[in-house]
């Protein structure tokens, strides 16, 4: 007798974490750089990687029912497209987020229900301090947290040029824009750009030598602070990457005022932010939101907003209406400019 679809359905879901934890255990192996120049069999992997070829095989095999690794049925296996993601010189690169998904945020998820059943002023806030305290004790955390939020923002940086021109950007504030990975994109398509990148010190010492290794150090200041105190002045566009959905409304509207403060006539506000649904259904875009706004409620106690509560929040904080395009990645771009002050 055939197993009832939704059954198999919900099996797959309930279970889905393996999936995670072979991929970064592939990405801690470096399996796909392994795999760069050619097939290899399991037994030279294993050498490689030092590891038992018997469990090294299994683990081969599961990569390979995910489309991360062909495999050869002599136990050889080699790259896939898909696979190739996880190289650490790949152009995009994914090894690091797979690492920092599946080792550093991996207990946190098991928070949820309390965070759920938490009031208000409680909840996210227990864990949230327990998981930044681990990023920021841990320099090996730190280092790779760093490098997955530089992987992901390429992607994005991207797709948002395909949908805002910058061309007549004269200088460009990226706040609280970490190692700098969207001004590397952006500095290289608008050679007349001059970028601000502004972040915690912590966070911006090691944004210079990012910087430094894309060859546009030289046309981008650096600056220490944080975007709760104020944001650095003087400039044409102030682009803000995923940072309101990491915080809640109050946070949020405190930022976004230090921006406005910061603007002068003519600036624009950029914010590079997923939306949520207002209806949700069984999509993958809207599985990816809804993935991103739990996220968010066991880590630092932000929220994904539909577009409704982006015009809420930007009108609090003295913007007027603002126009939303989807940049692809489940991304949209939402610009805005500051409503005169008579």
């Amino acid at each position: 007798m055939n197993e009832p679809a939704p059954a198999s359905t919900l099996i797959e879901l309930i279970s889905a974490s393996w999936m995670s934890q072979a991929i970064c255990a592939a990405a801690e192996l470096n399996i796909a750089d392994r795999l760069a120049n050619g097939a290899k069999h399991v037994t030279e992997l294993a050498v490689l990687t030092h590891s038992r070829p018997a469990s090294l095989r299994r683990l081969m095999r599961a990569l390979a029912s995910l489309d991360l690794c062909a495999d050869g049925h002599d136990d050889s296996f080699d790259l896939t497209a898909t696979g190739a993601l996880l190289r650490t010189d790949a152009v995009p690169s994914l090894r690091s987020w797979a690492i920092w998904w599946g080792r550093y945020r991996w207990p946190l998820p098991g928070e949820l229900r309390d965070c759920v059943q938490a009031r208000r002023g409680e909840g996210p806030s227990a864990t949230d301090r327990a998981g930044r305290a681990r990023r920021d004790d841990d320099a090996a955390a730190s280092a790779v947290f760093n490098q997955a939020m530089v992987e992901l923002t390429r992607l994005a940086a991207v797709a948002v040029t395909r949908v805002r021109d910058f061309s007549t950007v004269g200088r460009l504030v990226d706040v609280g824009g970490g190692f700098g990975e969207m001004l590397v994109v952006l500095l290289a398509a608008y050679p007349r750009i001059q970028g601000v990148l502004f972040d915690l010190p912590s966070v911006i010492d090691g944004a210079a030598a990012h910087l430094d290794r894309a060859g546009v150090a030289e046309r981008c200041e650096l600056v220490r602070g944080s975007f709760f105190d104020s944001v650095p002045g003087g400039g044409d566009v102030y682009l803000l990457k995923s940072i309101l959905h990491s915080w809640n409304d109050e946070q949020s509207r405190t930022i976004l005022r230090n921006c406005r403060r910061a603007m002068t006539r003519g600036a624009k506000l950029v914010l590079v932010e997923r939306v949520m649904p207002v209806r949700m259904s069984p999509c993958p875009s809207a599985r990816s939101a809804a993935r991103s706004d739990l996220h968010m409620l066991v880590g630092s106690g932000g929220v994904e907003r539909t577009r409704a509560e982006f015009e809420a929040l930007l009108g609090d904080a003295g913007f007027g209406a603002a126009e939303f395009n989807a940049a692809g990645l489940d991304h949209w771009v939402i610009e805005a400019a500051a409503i005169e002050i008579a």
